[in-house]
């Protein structure tokens, strides 16, 4: 037990020092680029913060642990959402651009649905005697509608335009070209060590504790590949950058779903297991309320209260999980 905590530790520093590696490398790549801070939430950051989640999950499906590869994504999903936008706004209320509430916040909402509708495959064609997993075929689909979404969003970022600042731009601009390159490397050669480590280290604690690695994955796991998340979305906030703070999650959640699962789903078909309705029905929840508060009652601010009251919600999740 102590060396698969060891392992743990280990992999999960490499984790987060290889996301911030390669989220500043691939983030000085794109300031070059000149695009808003919130395209760069959705996609640089996004994929970067997001990298932890994919290697652990696609590590996982290679050695078959379905339960850390699915209830990685779920559970980080869940944490993006209640914890992360909770205590964000709670650190300091989000105010955020129309176009994100209206276009891609339901996008969120669209991936949690697809994700219960294939946890649900048993009971909603029972005929065909289909057990609940995320196929092959659904993985390619995920991927599918992963590439559809960034097409979207570079499309969307080229009518807008930058809105970058002159002076933000030229300080995203300092580190070089090859610099970068060398950061982006190594922050991937981090993510694929630390994430190997980390999965190790989270089996064997399951296998200690006697508990199921559905539950680890939606815990320990999920809440330790989301601190990048966690970390950037706070920052960004204190720095008044509203934009990036939302598109992070946003585009998290999205990544987690549509890329991170199709691609490990795509290796291996992925067996739902000890994720049930439970937490999909916690995901959904989850974020259709993420856009129920800023759509329609914060009318585009997250507010402390409501950032309380997300907080409370993922604590109540965790309560409940450890009761069941």
């Amino acid at each position: 037990m102590f060396l698969d905590i060891v392992f743990l530790l280990a992999g999960l520093t490499l984790i987060l020092a290889g996301a911030n590696m390669l989220t500043d490398g691939s983030s000085a790549i794109a300031g070059r680029w000149g695009v808003s801070d919130l395209v760069i939430g959705l996609t640089v950051v996004a994929f970067g913060t997001s990298a932890p989640e994919l290697v652990i999950s696609v590590v996982s499906s290679i050695n078959g642990n379905a339960g850390i590869a699915i209830g990685n994504v779920v559970g980080s999903n869940i944490f993006n959402i209640l914890a992360i936008i909770g205590i964000t706004s709670l650190v300091r209320p989000l105010t955020v651009e129309r176009s994100i509430m209206a276009n891609e916040i339901p996008f969120v909402v669209l991936s949690s649905l697809i994700l219960l509708t294939m946890g649900n495959a048993t009971l909603l064609d029972p005929e065909t005697g289909l057990a609940n997993s995320v196929t092959r075929v659904d993985g390619i689909i995920l991927l599918l509608l992963f590439a559809v979404f960034m097409r979207y969003t570079f499309a969307s970022a080229k009518s807008k335009g930058p809105d970058i600042p002159a002076s933000e731009e030229k300080q995203a601009t300092k580190m070089g070209m090859l610099r970068a390159t060398v950061w982006v490397l190594a922050g991937l050669a981090g993510l694929i060590f630390g994430g190997d480590m980390f999965v190790k280290g989270a089996s064997g604690i399951a296998a200690g504790l006697g508990v199921s690695e559905a539950i680890i994955g939606l815990t320990i796991v999920a809440a330790g590949t989301s601190l990048p998340e966690l970390a950037t979305s706070v920052t960004a906030a204190v720095k008044g950058k509203p934009g990036m703070a939302v598109g992070n999650v946003v585009g998290s959640n999205i990544f987690n779903i549509f890329m991170v699962l199709g691609t490990a789903a795509t290796i291996r078909p992925l067996p739902f297991g000890g994720i049930g309705n439970f937490d999909l029905l916690v995901l959904t929840g989850a974020s259709l309320l993420f856009w129920l508060f800023g759509q329609i009652i914060g009318k585009r601010t997250f507010t402390r209260a409501e950032g309380a009251l997300m907080t409370a919600c993922y604590i109540g999740y965790i309560v409940a999980l450890i009761l069941k």
